[in-house]
């Protein structure tokens, strides 16, 4: 496993921040910064499982949501990807490279407001380039979010 780590100052309270990463709305606009089009099924309540999904609903991952304080923490763990037509996979190569990956979300306060924190372990090390790419442009959109 590979541990990758994100951080980003927001000038807004804990509330504010939750409600950005959990909205259906607000999760499309910031996400989208790095991955148009991409959205959400499902609750974000411990012991659910969420599936994240492409445009139009092509392909995606499925993560269990361990812990979830909410305003606080969010702590998921992917436990399969979802083929274009809507199926799970656990087992494929691409699937074992994916499933057991892990993210953590943490927002805490700090003077000017509240930091987040994104921690990551990836099972296949080949995803850190996309990520390194990815994570800084939706923090920067969820910053402006919550900002505005």
């Amino acid at each position: 496993m590979k541990k990758l780590e994100f951080n980003i100052d927001i000038n807004a309270d804990a509330q504010k921040i939750w409600d950005a990463i959990i909205d259906p709305v607000k999760y499309q606009k910031w996400v989208g910064a790095a991955f148009p089009g991409s959205y959400f099924e499902g609750k974000w309540k411990q012991g659910e499982n969420l599936r994240f999904l492409g445009p139009d609903g092509g392909g995606g991952t499925v993560a269990n949501l361990e812990t979830v304080k909410p305003n606080e923490y969010i702590a998921a763990k992917h436990v399969a990807v979802i083929n274009k037509d809507g199926s799970e996979d656990r087992t494929s190569e691409m699937a074992k490279g994916w499933v057991g990956t892990t993210e953590v979300y943490t927002i805490s306060k700090n003077k000017g407001g509240s930091h987040f924190k994104v921690e990551m372990d990836i099972v296949n090390p080949e995803w850190e380039s996309m990520f390194a790419d990815s994570w800084p442009k939706m923090l920067g959109k969820l910053k402006e979010i919550c900002e505005n």
